[in-house]
């Protein structure tokens, strides 16, 4: 699984770094997690506001900190196993 935090690295994609990180633990799965600051990388997602979230190209998640409960719910579909409780 390949996630990705969008932001240009304020405070807030800062948090959402770590609460992305914690969610994966949390859900004890595998995962690339890639933080993205570069404004044309970030463009390319049609996100206006960050932090934004994405899972494997998706945009699952933006304009807002989301804390770890919250980010492994946006994760969960991705999994092969969605018997998951989280």
């Amino acid at each position: 699984m390949e996630i990705k935090v969008l932001g240009p690295g304020c405070p807030k994609c800062k948090k959402m770094m770590e609460s992305t990180k914690l969610a994966v633990e949390l859900l004890g799965i595998e995962a690339s997690i890639t933080k993205v600051d570069d404004i044309n990388d970030i463009l390319k997602y049609n996100v206006l506001t960050t932090p934004a979230l994405v899972v494997n190209e998706k945009v699952v998640h933006s304009g807002r900190i989301a804390g770890k409960k919250e980010i492994a719910q946006l994760i969960s579909p991705f999994l092969e196993n969605k018997n998951q409780e989280i």
